[in-house]
């Protein structure tokens, strides 16, 4: 089982960690590579707007890709399974690094925006498929460590992001489209490793009514002893959805059976997005400046920051099947909340007493870790939990689509955000997590150890009233 994660998560949530990470060490060389091939080819300078537009649309066109990746990501685990969808996507993933790694030597800056592109969707399905192939092989007491596997990997990609882009290694100016072009590297491994894994057991006898398959599956992750229990799990909920085909996203809007299960995914979704993580990088540099740090070293204090995610991701980890789910997203957001108030108060007053930017400092660290311990990893575990097979897969396509909606739309106004608001931009994300928070703890029940179908049980009253 811990083999299996590991396999899907290198080709899977660890491409969206590292895409993300590496496009920040290469900006400058970039901008130069914009300027010089503009200039060789109309031979005139490349217009300071038109510049910062392009380089806009490297940035944002990764987003775009990842919503379509997200859009067909549900399909592509419905017709291929959830192992062939994955293996499927690797192949995305290599082209986008040919296309991105060739770009400089052709001069087509083009190439790079169509490999951004292509690496979005490729991240898109990966964040869909594999947190739904985790949730459907784990057994249930394991089952909030295992999904955790999604945030282990993706924030272990920020952190392998942020090392390799250093100048001394990929970041510098010769190695610059070596390292945009080194995601193929995950998907060879999982293209490598992920075959010698069986099919999601749940997929193969709901899905594909394969009960010697299924079994086989089951004997391979849980051993010839203790499979009996999973398979006769699996065999009830095969019977109660009785033959039911996977549902489309847009079903899932009109079934009352799981309005509120589709709304917790919803609003936990955009609560992840706009909870004020993106903030906290944006003003994280300036902090370190206001703490003394020089300039030359900050890139190494920042790498503490994706040291801090991928901690408390371990952390979340260990804990989540112990604490279970709403103790630590409810005290995630609610930490969140109270980091926030004191980012505002120490932003305000960070040039009046010479320790208040060391205070600044802190609570960047402690609001990283807090959104690791909640949102940050159990977000997409209970996507997985609350919903049985014939939903999950559409659930995944919808709370896919939202983030990415979300993670454009925050990159796109949180600029005017910050430079209207300045520091007191945290208010609005102290608003935003004490809510989710306060939705989170009327409506969610405890999810610990429970089968799918008991979980559905527990919506059953919210959805159809108390009768």
């Amino acid at each position: 089982l811990f083999l299996a994660v590991c396999a899907v998560g290198i080709g899977g949530t660890f491409q969206y960690g590292y895409n993300v990470s590496i496009i920040n060490a290469p900006t400058q060389h970039i901008h130069r590579f914009l300027n010089e091939t503009w200039t060789s080819r109309y031979h005139k300078e490349l217009h300071p707007g038109l510049l910062t537009f392009l380089w806009s649309v490297i940035a944002s066109i990764f987003s775009l890709g990842g919503l379509c990746g997200a859009l067909t990501g549900g399909s592509m685990a419905i017709r291929l399974g959830r192992k062939g969808a994955l293996l499927m996507n690797n192949i995305i993933a290599i082209l986008a690094s040919i296309l991105m790694g060739i770009s400089f030597p052709t001069g087509l800056f083009e190439l790079l925006i169509a490999g951004r592109f292509l690496i979005g969707i490729n991240s898109g399905i990966g964040l869909c498929v594999q947190p739904l192939y985790i949730g459907e092989v784990a057994p249930k007491h394991l089952r909030g460590g295992m999904a955790m596997g999604s945030s282990i990997f993706l924030t272990g990609g920020i952190l392998t992001g942020q090392i390799i882009g250093l100048r001394e290694l990929l970041g510098g100016e010769t190695y610059w489209p070596l390292l945009l072009s080194s995601s193929c590297f995950p998907a060879f491994a999982q293209l490598l490793f992920l075959p010698w894994f069986p099919e999601s057991p749940r997929y193969l006898l709901i899905d594909r009514g394969d009960e010697l398959s299924c079994a086989k599956a089951l004997k391979r992750f849980h051993g010839s002893s203790e499979y009996g229990r999973e398979m006769e799990d699996i065999q009830q909920e095969c019977f109660a959805l009785d033959g039911e085909k996977p549902k489309k996203p847009w079903q899932l809007f009109t079934d009352r059976g799981v309005r509120w299960q589709l709304i917790t995914v919803i609003v936990m979704t955009m609560g992840q997005q706009l909870s004020g993580i993106n903030a906290i990088y944006f003003y994280a540099t300036y902090v370190f400046e206001q703490a003394g740090i020089s300039a030359e070293k900050i890139p190494y204090v920042t790498l503490g920051t994706g040291a801090c995610e991928c901690l408390t991701a371990l952390t979340c980890g260990l804990l989540i099947d112990y604490v279970g789910r709403r103790y630590l997203i409810i005290g995630g957001y609610l930490l969140m909340t109270l980091w926030s108030i004191v980012l505002t108060f120490s932003l305000t007053y960070q040039e009046l007493y010479s320790w208040v930017p060391y205070v600044s400092m802190t609570s960047v660290f402690a609001f990283i870790l807090s959104f690791g311990l909640g949102p940050g990893g159990i977000t997409n575990t209970l996507t997985a939990e609350l919903f049985i097979q014939s939903s999950r897969p559409a659930a995944y396509m919808i709370g896919g689509t939202v983030s990415w909606i979300s993670f454009f739309t925050i990159g796109m106004l949180f600029p005017f955000i910050v430079n209207g608001l300045k520091q007191y931009c945290f208010l609005v994300f102290l608003l935003e997590c004490s809510l989710v928070a306060a939705f989170i703890f009327l409506v969610i029940p405890e999810t610990k150890n429970k089968s799918f179908l008991e979980i559905k049980k527990e919506f059953h009253k919210l959805n159809f009233g108390r009768n």
